[in-house]
């Protein structure tokens, strides 16, 4: 009994002896080469485990250091590449856009011309049929005095020549339409650089008139035209206004002067522009002004005011109201109050194919004295171009 008590005490003590010397062979092999369990040296960098892996180049000579890369590469993230510039963009040229803005505005108001020439075309043209003329140029938004005006000149030539020819009648009619959008009007801006000092060009305009989208596609003619040209941004009460004429100008390469603060004083920011402007020698200046209500007082005399610091630098050379073909009639009490706060000189009519009161051309003319000088016909960056009193005759009569 005593020796196989001994046999067990012996062999569980060979066994313990094994297991001691297995744990410290796996111990010893589970330690890469080169790993040590000490403290880490002034240059390591703290935290982390302190098996720490010697620094590169620091291998002792012979050593494989060699690192293997997994032949599949699916999980392994790209390196970001770097954001590329947006690439310009290439205005079209000023006269090709003519034809196409004419064919949209034929497209669009031709029914002020077709019911025209239908009555004038009729085999009897009586009181009635006048009355009916009188009407359609009326709805049209032309005016009482340019309505009457035309008619009785109609009435007068229609009876003299006693022609129901449909071209002979267009011909009348075309005329006479001619004479009241007044081509002797001068229509060119003021857009050539003086001796030392950019033009400066104000644009205004109540809200929702398209002002801002306006002078960037002004900016886009300007450039088509071979024009260096800076904006200014100082329409700094409408949230992202500044960052939507920023836009404009990046895609043609424009410059745009702005605020970084909320609510600037946008006399100051014009200022700012204008002062860029000279310094940067450049041809054009394009102030972008708040589209303010036109029954504030206080907000309309801060607008002369905007004009004033400007002309501190450089005279003013053109200001150009935006005025929404759509609103018709009431555009001209817009053009009223705007007018008696600064020297409007020049009309911009957007939205025009978007209506058939093309007559308000006449009636905005009639009333201001001032020609309008741009037609806006359509949503892409390039559909703004300059106004022609014959072409958009005959865009109605076609």
């Amino acid at each position: 009994m005593n020796e196989t008590l001994s046999i067990v005490i012996y062999v569980v003590i060979g066994l313990a002896v094994i297991g001691s010397v297995a744990a410290l062979l796996v111990r010893t092999r589970r330690m890469p080469k080169g790993m040590y369990p000490t403290t880490r040296d002034a240059d390591d960098q703290p935290g982390g485990s302190t098996a720490v892996l010697d620094r590169p180049g620091t291998a002792e000579p012979g050593t494989d250091t060699a690192v293997t890369v997994p032949d599949d590469l699916r999980d392994l993230e790209e390196a970001p590449a770097e954001p590329q510039a947006p690439a310009l963009e290439t205005p079209e040229p000023v006269q090709g856009r003519l034809a196409r803005l004419r064919a949209r505005l034929s497209k669009s108001n031709n029914a002020l011309g077709k019911a025209l020439l239908a009555l004038l075309s009729s085999d009897k043209i009586d009181e009635d049929v006048w009355e009916e003329i009188e009407e359609t140029l009326l709805l049209a938004d032309l005016g009482t005095e340019p309505t009457m005006e035309l008619v009785d000149a109609l009435r007068e030539r229609v009876r003299i020549s006693g022609s129901r020819d449909p071209q002979e009648v267009r011909g009348m009619l075309r005329e006479e339409l001619i004479k009241l959008v007044d081509p002797t009007m001068d229509r060119s801006l003021a857009v050539e650089r003086h001796a030392d000092k950019p033009s400066v060009v104000m644009v205004v305009g109540v809200n929702g008139v398209g002002k801002t989208t306006t002078v960037g596609k002004l900016a886009r003619v300007l450039v088509a035209e071979d024009k260096d040209v800076l904006l200014g941004a100082a329409d700094t009460f409408r949230a992202a206004a500044a960052e939507q004429l920023a836009t404009w100008g990046q895609r043609v390469g424009v410059p745009t002067v702005r605020s970084d603060v909320d609510g600037a004083d946008p006399a100051s920011v014009a200022f700012e522009a204008v002062k860029a402007g000279i310094d940067g020698e450049v041809d054009t200046v394009l102030i972008d002004t708040a589209g303010r209500l036109q029954n504030k007082v206080g907000l309309m005399d801060e607008l002369g005011k905007v004009k004033r610091v400007i002309e501190k630098q450089a005279e003013v050379d053109e200001v150009l109201l935006v005025l929404d073909a759509t609103t018709g009639q009431n555009g001209l009490t817009q053009a009223k109050v705007f007018a008696e706060v600064v020297n409007i000189t020049g009309i911009v009519l957007t939205k025009l194919d978007g209506t058939a009161k093309g007559g308000i051309v006449v009636a905005i003319q009639r009333t201001l004295g001032v020609p309008v000088k741009l037609v806006g016909l359509g949503e892409g960056p390039d559909d703004l171009a300059p106004f022609d009193a014959e072409e958009f005759v005959d865009a109605l009569l076609s």
